[in-house]
């Protein structure tokens, strides 16, 4: 009993001899099972996740140019300028541009006036050539008359004259016979005198008559001549319609000259707008390069909007990870500056290669070709715009997406 109780107790390294072995394959069986389950992650990862870190945030750039020509007054905003959408940037003088307005407003007044003017005359021109075609119908019956009344009075002042030929040569007949008889004192002198008197009276009363046929001849010239007068005055009497047409053509003209007024005086409100540039959208104003005093043109770059309210991922994935990508799929995307996730998803998949979008594509004609893996550029959007309501996300920062593909 006693030798029993003071047996010798086995020394250190005899009591930990046993255990080694243990240890050891509990290490490797760990290590066998990390290696197990990072393959698995690994599978599951690659199986059902694409990623890269060849992503970047986009945005809209907006670049802020002049509309007129002009001279700046004052600039609103600086570098780095947070703005709203609406809010003032450029001031232009107005000053050539409020003159222009005035005489664009009384451009339009003008044309109205002419229109309206040439308006109201047409009920006037209508009735107008309809009285004048009366008359005129009238005018020519009235010279066809007058042309047969002074023929008629031709042919009575010509029978006259006939009818005094006539009685003057009577008288001068009676005459050539009474001379012999009153040298011989046949018959008195006073007899002859009658005889005398009489063949001067009869001789007078020819030339009377004559000249009444040369005057008749004259009235029947001039009526004939009223006659084509008044022939010409109704046949531009029958152009009333015509003239009626005319008249309505110089009202549609004054018309259109009225639209092209108003669209001058339109033209003219624009440009006197266009003097205040205001910012389009909000965002970060940069590359400003304008300032008082300058004077711009037409489309000149004045300034640069990086609008934060849209902006989106563009990650450029290798064409052998697009088997089973697709529109829709969600995406968890990590933003570098912040540490922190966003939720995606896919909207658009390019439609070439980044590098046959590039300025110079690549020639693999040349007999140099070499098979290099391309990548096609992918658009993200968020799922929840309002988790960028912050506007922390910048157009160029750097993002890692994970797409789920399964």
């Amino acid at each position: 009993m006693a030798d029993q109780m003071t047996e010798p107790k086995p020394t250190e390294d005899q009591q930990e001899t046993p255990r080694q072995p243990s240890r050891r394959r509990f290490i490797i069986i760990g290590v066998v099972a990390i290696l197990v389950v990072g393959a698995f992650l690994w599978w599951w990862h690659s199986t059902y996740y694409e990623d890269t870190d060849d992503a970047q945030v986009d945005g809209n750039l907006v670049q802020i140019s002049s509309r007129i020509q002009g001279h700046v007054l004052r600039v609103f905003v600086d570098q780095n300028q947070f703005v709203d959408a609406g809010t003032l940037l450029v001031q232009v003088d107005p000053a050539d541009f409020e003159t222009a307005l005035h005489q664009a407003e009384a451009n339009l007044e003008s044309a109205e006036a002419s229109y309206e003017a040439a308006r109201v005359n047409i009920p006037v021109i209508h009735i107008n050539t309809g009285t004048n075609l009366n008359n005129a119908s009238i005018d020519v019956v009235s010279a066809h008359e007058a042309v047969v009344e002074s023929e008629n009075q031709l042919k009575a002042d010509q029978a006259r004259v006939v009818a005094a030929q006539a009685n003057y040569e009577k008288a001068r007949l009676d005459l050539e016979r009474y001379t012999p008889l009153v040298q011989k004192d046949i018959i008195s002198k006073q007899q002859y005198d009658a005889a005398v008197a009489t063949a001067d009276a009869d001789k007078a009363a020819v030339d009377e008559a004559e000249a009444d046929v040369v005057a008749a001849q004259n009235a029947v010239r001039m009526a004939h001549d009223r006659v084509v007068q008044a022939q010409s005055s109704l046949n531009y009497a029958r152009t009333a319609p015509q003239q009626v047409a005319i008249q309505k053509a110089k009202a549609d003209q004054a018309a259109a000259q009225v639209d092209q007024a108003r669209a001058a005086l339109a033209q003219a409100e624009l440009n006197l707008e266009y003097c205040q540039i205001h910012a389009p959208t909000s965002g970060i104003v940069t590359i400003k390069s304008v300032q008082p005093g300058q004077n711009v043109s037409v489309g000149q770059a004045l300034m640069t909007l990086v609008s934060l309210d849209n902006v989106w991922i563009t990650a450029n994935f290798k064409e052998t990870q697009l088997e089973h990508m697709r529109p829709g799929q969600a995406v968890t995307l990590h933003i570098d500056a912040y540490d922190r996730d966003y939720d995606g998803r896919v909207t658009q998949i390019g439609g070439a290669t980044g590098s046959m979008l590039s300025l110079f594509p690549p020639e693999n004609a040349t007999g140099n070709y070499v098979k290099v893996v391309q990548r096609i550029p992918v658009r993200i959007d968020l799922t929840e715009p309002q988790e960028n309501k912050d506007h922390l996300l910048r157009p160029g920062m750097s993002v890692e997406p994970r797409v789920r593909v399964k």
